[in-house]
């Protein structure tokens, strides 16, 4: 099958859209399909990513990876989307490729650099199926990233959900999702067109108890935690992820336990990064150990204690997933996609959200319960083990088949 991608991001940026496509491309690869990706080019931003030319171009085999002209995205300093000029590149491209099925991740993201649905038109012309992934709850973002009085919070939010996420997501043949929590919300925020299957997934063989080893964090990052739990937070510092309510409550967690109980390992970056740092200086033991590429991440979630979320935003969270297939257990709110992946007190704890001291009570189940902590890690490896992306992607494909004419169905 000739598949064409459009994303609003890959690889050297590390976020669940990226690591999603990554495996999705070895498995396609693998399968022998041919796939033709278009997303933003990090050329611009090559002194945050120096190997970003490692992920364009012929990236695997049978995988061809375009780089699109592209610009600032929602001020974040790592992040870039595509603009309106580089949609002819992609026109002409599909045009020479003659793709059997278009596939489009994050199409509202794009819309808002194209200035119009992508691939849609092309896909009609040339009768091939065009299907969506609904990777990002962008709605909730509007909080986040632009505060405004709240009856204009309103309107704006009202106006974003009519004009961009209906018109843009309806459009395609399918709207696809791998949470039945978001589906649900798809259902509310008027997507006729969603369907949700389990098309997320984990690296089985990467992530794996096996790579615990005795001082890790002294040998790999020259740190020194000792014998001081270790909570991990994996993921961009930014207002979405809930850094807000992180730092409320750390300080009454220390006061709790003392200040040297535990350690915090921060992986990731973002415009939060100096604040993190302020908040946390003489309060607490942590560290920012800042990007971490995805090779090295399997290490990092097995030689932490347990993994903690606090973002009430995720469709699924896949680095939850990471966290069980290495072993140790979670701890997120009680909202959004992380519904779908805990199942408190067999892989992991949830705390209502909003509530500071429900989720200092339960981060102290774990840190003063180490039995609890393996008996909940384990639970979490078996729990994951049916969640490998050969299974997800292979579902994917199924339905990308399962739409194509019948003459060109492989």
């Amino acid at each position: 099958m000739k598949i064409a991608i459009l994303t609003s991001g890959f690889l050297p940026v590390v976020d669940g859209v990226t690591v999603t496509l990554l495996h999705r491309l070895k498995r396609l690869s693998k399968l022998g399909h041919q796939v033709l990706v278009f997303c933003p080019s990090y050329e611009s931003l090559e002194s945050i990513y120096p190997n970003w030319a490692d992920y364009t171009g012929h990236f695997l085999p049978g995988v061809e990876v375009i780089n699109l002209p592209s610009a600032s995205f929602m001020g974040v300093e790592f992040e870039r989307n595509v603009t309106s000029t580089s949609y002819d590149l992609v026109l002409q491209r599909l045009a020479q490729f003659q793709p059997d099925v278009i596939h489009v991740d994050e199409p509202d993201r794009l819309f808002l650099g194209f200035g119009k649905i992508p691939a849609i038109a092309h896909a009609k012309t040339h009768q091939i199926p065009c299907t969506s992934f609904y990777h990002t709850n962008f709605l909730e973002y509007i909080d986040d990233f632009f505060p405004l009085p709240a009856p204009l919070q309103t309107l704006v939010r009202w106006l974003c959900k009519v004009f961009i996420t209906q018109r843009v997501f309806n459009a395609y043949d399918v709207t696809l999702t791998g949470s039945k929590t978001t589906y649900e919300k798809l259902q509310k925020l008027g997507i006729r067109n969603a369907l949700y299957e389990e098309l997320l997934g984990v690296d089985l063989t990467a992530f794996s108890p096996t790579l615990r080893q005795d001082l890790f964090f002294e040998k790999t990052y020259g740190i020194k935690v000792g014998d001081r739990t270790k909570l991990l937070f994996l993921g961009r510092l930014t207002p979405d992820k809930g850094w807000k309510f992180t730092l409320k409550a750390v300080p009454t967690l220390v006061q709790n336990l003392g200040s040297n109980r535990i350690s915090l390992l921060i992986a990731g970056d973002g415009e939060l990064r100096d604040t993190i740092r302020q908040s946390l200086t003489g309060v607490v033991d942590f560290y920012l150990l800042g990007r971490v590429s995805p090779d090295q991440i399997p290490a990092l979630m097995a030689n932490s204690d347990f993994h903690v979320t606090t973002s009430k935003k995720e469709t699924k969270g896949l680095t939850l997933f990471e966290a069980f297939a290495a072993g140790i257990p979670s701890v997120a709110p009680a909202a959004g996609g992380v519904l779908d992946s805990i199942q408190p007190g067999v892989n992991g704890l949830l705390y209502e959200p909003d509530s500071t001291a429900d989720f200092v009570e339960k981060l102290q189940l774990l840190i003063e319960d180490p039995d609890l902590r393996q008996r909940l890690g384990q639970q979490a490896r078996e729990w994951v083990l049916p969640y490998g992306w050969d299974q997800a992607v292979d579902r994917l494909v199924s339905i990308w088949a399962s739409r194509l004419p019948v003459a060109t169905n492989p």
